[in-house]
C-alpha cells in the first residue's frame, strides 16, 4: 500500500553535493525537497538526524537464479537481500534455466518478478548464434540490454561466429553488455594447470587460469568492434589493470559510448585471499593480484570505470565446497556492496559523492533508466538512509541470501543502512524487512 513519507533533517547526497534538507514522498514520488517541510496529516515521519540520504542503489548486474535454479536463490530471497543492502533496482542476467533468449521468455521473468520482488527490476536478453531476430523484437523501453559472452560461452549463450557478432553490434537497439574472456586462452591455461596438479587444482590457480591476457584479448576485440560499428558497449566486471588503458575517463554528467563496470569482489579481494577463502571467491573473471585491485580502484576514482555492480551470483554452500574443477563460479554480494563501499569512505579512499555517482547516477545514465538514480522532485521515491559511526559485523544469522553464506562473513563494517525505500514504500528499516506491494518494472528512455 502506498503511504506518504517525510524524511526530516537528512544530509542529501546527490549530484556531487551534500545538503541538509527534508524530503516529502507522496504516492511513491518525491514531491518536495526543502529544508523546512511541515509534517502533513497521515504521513509517516522518519527522523534522519546525522544520517545521509542517498538515491536508491541501482545494481545493473545480478543473477537471481529465477527461473530454474531456485535451489540457489530466487527473486523473493535475493530482492530482500537487495533491500537490506540499500539496493532499490536490479537488472537480472539471462543465464537462468531456460536462458532468456526470447521476448517470450523474458515475459515469464517479468511475471516472476512482479509476484516476488521487493525491489524494482528489469532484465537483459541473452545473445546466441541464432537469436538476432529475437533481440530485435525486444522492447527497448522495457528490456535493459543484451548480454553477450564475448569470446566465451555459458550454456546456450555461445556467440562465437564473427559475422553474427558484428551483425549484433550493427543492429542491436539495446546497449550491449559484454562478459569478456577468451576461451582459447583459458583452455590452454587449464591444460597447463592439469599437467602440474592433475585433478586437484588449488583455488588460487583460478587467477592464473582465467588470467589478465584472457580478459585483455576479449575486451580489446569487443572495444574495437564497438568503435568500428558505433555500438554502445558496456564492459562488465573489468578485473585487470591491463584492460584499463583501453578506457577513457568520463566526467560526472558527461556521455561516452563505451563504458565499464567493476564488481565488488574485484575491489575487496585479491589473490592473497584464496588462502583463506578458497572457492568462495572463485568468480569469472577471476579475482586477480593486489596490483590489479589497486589499479581498479584508481580507475574508479579517475572515471575510466563508470559503475559498480555486485555480480550477485549465488551457489549453495555444498556446491562451493566441491573441488576446484567441480565448483561453480560466483557468489552472493548484493547485501554488502554498499556497506563495503561505505567502509572505503570512512577510510578516506573514496568519497560519498563518488559512491552515489558510481552506484546510482551512472547506472541510471548509462542504461537510460527513467526517473531513478537521483533525488529530484518528480522522481520515484527510491532512497536509502545510511548512518556512519555505527559499526557492525557480518554474521551468518544476518544474511538474507537463500544460499546462507558470504565471503564477507566476519568482516566489520563501520557504517550501516538504516532504511531503504522502494517507490516510496518502506522496504527495510532497522534490521527488519517490510513487504513492498508494488515494486516496478524499470522503464528506459530510448
Amino acid at each position: 500500500m502506498d503511504e506518504n513519507i517525510l524524511i526530516k533533517n537528512a544530509k542529501i547526497v546527490d549530484e556531487g553535493s551534500i545538503v541538509e534538507s527534508d524530503v516529502l514522498i507522496r504516492k511513491g514520488i518525491i514531491e518536495r525537497i526543502d529544508p523546512s517541510i511541515s509534517l502533513p496529516v497521515g504521513t509517516r515521519l522518519i527522523l534522519a538526524d546525522n544520517q545521509y540520504l542517498l538515491p536508491g542503489v541501482i545494481d545493473t548486474h545480478v543473477h537471481f537464479r529465477d527461473p530454474g535454479l531456485t535451489d540457489k536463490a530466487d527473486f523473493a530471497t535475493e530482492s530482500a537481500a537487495a533491500a537490506a543492502g540499500g539496493v532499490t533496482s536490479v537488472i537480472d542476467m539471462p543465464n537462468t534455466l531456460p536462458p532468456a533468449l526470447t521476448p517470450e521468455l523474458l515475459e515469464e521473468k517479468f511475471g516472476i518478478a512482479a509476484q516476488k520482488s521487493s525491489v524494482n527490476y528489469s532484465f537483459m536478453i541473452g545473445a546466441s548464434e541464432s537469436n538476432l531476430e529475437d533481440i530485435l523484437r525486444a522492447d527497448p523501453a522495457r528490456v535493459a540490454a543484451v548480454k553477450v559472452f564475448f569470446g566465451s560461452s555459458t550454456g546456450d549463450m555461445a556467440l562465437k561466429d564473427p559475422e553474427a557478432i558484428e551483425r549484433l553490434f550493427v543492429s542491436s537497439p539495446l546497449l550491449i553488455a559484454a562478459h569478456c574472456e577468451d576461451d582459447a586462452r583459458i583452455a590452454g591455461n587449464l591444460a597447463k594447470a592439469r599437467e602440474e596438479f592433475g585433478e586437484d587444482i588449488p583455488a588460487a590457480m583460478h587467477a592464473r587460469i582465467r588470467d589478465e591476457e584472457a580478459c585483455l584479448r576479449s575486451s580489446s576485440a569487443a572495444i574495437d568492434l564497438a568503435k568500428k560499428t558505433g555500438a554502445r558497449l558496456h564492459l562488465l566486471h573489468v578485473s585487470s589493470a591491463c584492460e584499463l588503458n583501453q578506457l577513457s575517463s568520463m566526467k560526472p554528467g558527461s556521455y561516452k559510448k563505451i563504458t565499464a563496470e567493476v564488481c565488488t569482489h574485484h575491489l575487496f579481494f585479491d589473490e592473497r585471499d584464496y588462502a583463506t577463502l578458497g572457492n568462495l571467491i572463485k568468480v569469472n573473471p577471476s579475482v586477480k593480484s593486489e596490483e590489479d585491485r589497486e589499479a581498479l580502484w584508481e580507475a574508479l576514482r579517475s572515471g575510466r570505470i563508470d559503475t559498480i555492480g555486485s555480480d550477485h551470483a549465488p551457489h549453495t554452500a555444498q556446491e562451493k565446497a566441491r573441488p576446484y574443477l567441480k565448483c561453480p563460479s560466483g557468489g552472493p554480494m548484493i547485501q554488502h556492496t554498499l556497506p563495503a563501499m561505505l567502509s572505503e569512505v570512512v577510510k578516506g579512499h573514496f568519497t560519498l559523492e563518488q559512491v552515489v555517482e558510481k552506484m546510482c547516477h551512472n547506472p541510471a545514465r548509462i542504461f537510460q533508466i527513467e526517473r531513478r538514480g537521483f533525488l529530484r522532485e518528480g522522481y520515484f521515491g527510491d532512497a536509502v538512509l545510511v548512518e556512519f559511526n555505527s559499526p557492525w559485523r557480518v554474521r551468518r544469522e544476518s544474511l538474507k541470501y537463500k544460499c546462507g553464506w558470504s565471503a564477507f562473513e566476519g568482516r566489520m563494517f563501520p557504517a550501516r543502512i538504516t532504511h531503504t525505500l522502494v517507490g516510496g514504500q518502506l522496504a527495510y528499516a532497522e534490521g527488519k524487512l517490510y513487504p513492498v506491494t508494488s515494486p516496478a518494472a524499470l522503464t528506459f528512455e530510448r
